[in-house]
């Protein structure tokens, strides 16, 4: 119990000797479109429907893992899907 006491004390007693230093970091974002100003395929569809919906995509990637998580590839945005249904569209990020 006391070499408890004396290691908490020493734990302390150093931390607040130590010097704090903060760091502050930009990371420019550049021009990212904006979701609202393009339509995008909403959570839940299925596959077929933004393929109808948007056409083929320019390329394709995966599917990797389990759950299958897949990427397809539009001039303007990215769809991720899980199995057959979309998960998420992000727009890609313009320069």
């Amino acid at each position: 119990m006391l070499r408890a006491g004396l290691l908490s004390a020493a734990l302390v007693t150093t931390l607040s000797v130590m010097p704090a230093s903060t760091q502050e970091l930009f990371i420019p974002l550049g021009q990212q479109g904006t979701r609202d100003a393009i339509s995008l395929p909403q959570t839940g569809m299925k596959a077929e429907g933004v393929r109808v919906r948007w056409g083929s995509p320019e390329s394709t990637r995966g599917p990797v893992g389990q759950p299958p998580i897949s990427q397809w590839h539009y001039p303007a945005f990215v769809v991720y899907f899980e199995s057959e249904r979309v998960i998420r569209a992000v727009v890609k990020r313009t320069p």
